[in-house]
C-alpha cells in the first residue's frame, strides 16, 4: 500500500466519524454520504470511492467505533451483502437502538 492509498484510507475514516459527529447519537449514514463528502467533482465520480469507504467502516468496526447495519440490525462486516448502513458503536449501557428493542 502507497503512501498515497494510506492517506486516503484515513481520509475516509476521518470522514465516516465528521458525519457520524454532525448527526444525533442513533442516526446512520450510508457509504454513499461519505464517498460524496470525499469526492471534489461535480460527476458520479464519488462512485469509485464505494468500496473504499466500506474497508473504511470495516477498519473501524475493528477498533471499535462505528457498527454496520442492515435494516436497522447490527451485521458482521464480512456477512453484510447488498446496502449497508453505518452508526457509533453502542457503548455497554446505552442500551439497545429503537429498532433492536424487543
Amino acid at each position: 500500500m502507497t503512501d498515497s492509498e494510506r492517506q486516503t484510507d484515513r481520509r475516509l475514516e476521518r470522514i465516516i466519524l465528521q458525519l457520524l459527529d454532525r448527526r444525533g447519537p442513533a442516526a446512520t449514514i450510508c457509504p454513499s454520504d461519505a464517498a460524496r463528502a470525499a469526492y471534489d467533482g461535480e460527476d458520479d465520480g464519488w462512485r469509485a470511492l464505494m468500496e473504499p469507504v466500506r474497508r473504511a467502516a470495516r477498519r473501524l468496526v475493528e477498533s471499535g467505533e462505528v457498527e454496520i447495519t442492515q435494516g436497522g440490525r447490527r451485521v458482521e462486516p464480512t456477512k453484510a451483502r447488498g446496502p449497508i448502513r453505518i452508526r457509533r458503536a453502542r457503548r455497554p449501557g446505552n442500551g439497545p437502538a429503537p429498532s433492536e428493542a424487543s
